[in-house]
Order: structure tokens, then sequence, then C-alpha cells
């Protein structure tokens, strides 16, 4: 009998790629989503699938389901978005979390949980190793988000040591790729779509800044190879691209791939922004046996290819 899995926040950019790859595989599926930043459109080509069920729910209130295995993947992940209701992005975080891991409690389940690299906040050590613990402003206008995850994390744990919970704690980084949210204000969506209009290409400070960009197929490789990995492998775990990108760097290679006339413009940083983003992966590559694959450059046509069909 296949695995059934659930897949909260299925219907937004890393989930319904999940979701995809799960049904392939001809694993039972049931996609959760309120729909607040998700879009049917992300997962239209499954409905009707056997194995394949949306359930349109909110995690902030508990749900009963018997799965196997919980992909807890749900939380506006775009500063946009998550400080349009901070409130709301909190409770998605905490509450969130534990009515996941009270579902996995109660059904023994597997629950992995999408953390973020915004835990190590603004990082004084470079790259990012899973043992640092991060310099996060707990008040500033990111900290809904940032220390939402860093408190779910903490869920996660507690649940584990105390009520031996089987989890997994994926710290993810910076990801892109086609059914990003044009709107969503991040930096790759931002740019692809402000090179394909024509429109200035908004650098924010001097574009000195550095982030690694990690392709949406990658990803969701390094999360499945995480989730099948030994009970006794918790994380977390950086998965990430460690090839370190400039602002300006990656301004420019999307003017490049798009083929635009766009020129940059720079403003003013916003408050707590990461001055240089990077993981060390070599945990993953030595117990997951992941790394990325795909370059930026490739990985940007997919993604501009979409934008393209989608502003048409």
């Amino acid at each position: 009998m296949e695995k059934r899995i659930l897949v909260t926040g299925g219907a937004g950019f890393l989930g319904s790629y999940l979701c995809d790859r799960l049904v392939v595989e001809g694993k039972d599926v049931i996609c959760l989503d309120n729909f607040f930043t998700g879009t049917k459109r992300n997962i239209w080509h499954l409905i009707g699938r056997p194995n394949f069920e949306l359930i349109r729910h909110d995690v902030v209130f508990p749900i009963f389901l018997e799965v196997d295995e919980i992909y807890h993947m749900a939380c506006p992940a775009s500063p946009i978005h998550y400080q349009y209701n901070p409130v709301k992005t909190i409770k998605t975080n905490i509450m969130g979390s534990i009515n996941m891991l009270g579902l996995a409690k109660r059904v023994k389940a597997k629950v992995l949980q999408a953390s973020t690299s915004e835990v190590y906040g603004d990082p004084e050590v470079h790259p990012q190793r899973e043992d640092y613990w991060g310099n996060v402003n707990p008040i500033g206008k990111r900290s809904c988000y940032d220390e939402g995850k860093r408190c779910a994390e903490t869920l996660f744990f507690d649940y584990h040591r105390q009520n031996g919970v089987r989890i997994k704690v994926a710290r993810i980084f910076n990801t892109y790729g086609p059914r990003m949210h044009p709107n969503d204000g991040r930096v790759v969506s931002n740019m692809v779509v402000q090179a394909l209009k024509g429109e200035e290409i908004t650098v924010y400070g001097d574009g000195s800044q550095t982030r690694s960009f990690c392709y949406v197929d990658d990803m969701i490789e390094g999360l499945i190879r995480l989730m099948n990995s030994g009970d006794d492998f918790t994380g977390p775990v950086n998965l990430g691209n460690p090839h370190e990108t400039s602002i300006i760097e990656l301004a420019e290679t999307i003017i490049r791939v798009t083929g635009s006339k766009s020129r940059i413009v720079f403003r003013p940083l916003p408050s707590d922004d990461p001055k240089r983003r990077m993981p060390d992966i070599s945990l993953a590559k030595r117990i997951l046996g992941w790394e990325p694959k795909v370059g930026l450059e490739d990985g940007l046509k997919e993604t501009v290819k979409y934008f393209k069909e989608l502003l048409c």
C-alpha cells in the first residue's frame, strides 16, 4: 500500500512541486492550502488524478486525517506577504506547527518542517552552518517570519524529545523557478518581471549584498531525500546552493538572459536585510548525498520562460 502523504501549503511554489513529484511516484497525496499565497493554477493539472486530493484549509486550525508523512510547507515566505498580516504569519508558524505535530503524534506520522535560512538573521558567521545560532532582531518587521520559524523549530524538537515524534527540519535557502508569484517581492521574480516589462530593475542598497539561489528541482530533491533519510537524522540541515551571488550580479544576469533594455536603479536597503547569505551544505552532502545540479543561468532561463507566458 502506497504512503499517504500530506503537503501543507501544497498549492504554493515549493508545495506544488512536491505534490507533482509525489503524485508521479504513485504516492497518495493530500494537498492542504488556504490559498492566501498559493494558487489553484499551480496544482490544476493534478485535479482528477486518482491519487491526488485537494482540501481548502488553514493550518492555524486543527485537522484530523490519517497520513504516513507530512511535509509542513504552509507559510507565506516573501516579505510582502508575511508582513501583510504579521500576526497571522506568527500564528501560521506556531499554531500551524503545533497542529501538524499534534497530528503526527496521534497517527505516528513522520513530519518535515520547511524552515528557512532566515533563522540565521543577518549572520555574523559565513557561510552559515547548522550549528550557528543566528543573529536575529526579535522585534523588527521581519521578525514575524524569522522568529516564527525559529519557534517552529523549537516546537519540532520539543515534540521529538518529549513525545518521540519523528521529525525532519530543512533550512531552505533562496529558491527560485517557474510558479513563483509575480508580485511576491522576492528578488528573482521582481527582477525578471521588471526586465520582461522593460521597467527599471530595482536593486536595494549598493547591490553588494549576496544570496545563494537554488533552482526548485534541486530543492525538491533535497526535501524528499531528507524525508526518506533514517529516523536517527532529524536535521536541521541546510538546503541551498553554496554558490554566492551578489544582487548586482543577479540583475546583470537577468538582463542578459531576458535580452532586456532595462536599466538598474538603486534604492535604500530595507531594515534587517541580511548582507550575506550562503549555506554550508557539508551536512546535506554527507548524510543525504545531495547538492544542487542546476546552474543559475540555466535555472533563470526556465524561470524567464514561465514569466513570459504568464505575462502574455
